[in-house]
């Protein structure tokens, strides 16, 4: 999967070519297994694993770690060092700020009762969605079981321990609403308000 830079002074046009469909930098590590859709870029040291899915025009940051068969729609933008578990369905259009943790593990152990390592199979997964054009700021961290909803905001250093509705900003550890906000950026007083905005600025 990984495809050579083609600017290095030697590409052939079949290699640009690929560059133009999907751009995979040499030292990211993409399985075989991953989906990689037309148009998407996975920069320097990411590491996407088997079966994730990852649809059109998405960018992927430096270091961002993509677990096993997370789902990715089109247009999605990860920063760097972000990290994003087994689980999540993540629809398009959404922003995921740099150092994010999207967590998957209801009982987080390092190992159980009886003192044996905790593996794959001791995991009480939990499924998180983020949806369409929510935005996750900086460092931020969801916990598992959540849902984000279409075009609410996550303020950086959030930790989102329950459901986020639509067009809502939150914040503060535990997140709680403090505001809401249209697609477009503005700032709306009530939910409604913001959702009859974001109708306008279509």
């Amino acid at each position: 999967m990984n495809r050579r830079h083609p600017f290095d002074g030697d590409a052939t046009p079949e290699t640009i070519r690929e560059y133009r469909m999907a751009f995979i930098h040499p030292t990211a590590d993409v399985s075989p297994q991953a989906e990689i859709g037309e148009g998407t870029r996975v920069w320097h040291g990411a590491q996407i694993r088997e079966r994730a899915r990852l649809g059109k025009g998405c960018i992927v940051g430096k270091n961002v770690y993509i677990d096993f068969e997370v789902v990715i729609g089109d247009h999605v933008k990860i920063q760097n060092n972000s990290s994003l578990y087994h689980g999540l369905t993540v629809e398009d259009g959404v922003f995921i700020g740099p150092h994010v943790v999207i967590t998957n593990d209801r009982i987080p152990r390092a190992i159980n009762p009886d003192g044996s390592l905790k593996g794959a199979a001791d995991w009480v997964v939990g499924r998180t969605l983020i949806r369409r054009g929510a935005s996750i700021g900086a460092g931020a961290i969801i916990v598992t079981g959540v849902t984000v909803g279409e075009w609410a905001l996550c303020g950086a250093g959030a930790v989102v321990t329950r459901d986020v509705p639509a067009h809502a900003i939150v914040a503060g550890n535990p997140a709680r609403v403090i505001g809401y906000i249209s697609a477009g950026g503005v700032r709306c007083a009530t939910q409604e308000e913001a959702i009859e905005r974001t109708a306008q600025e279509r």
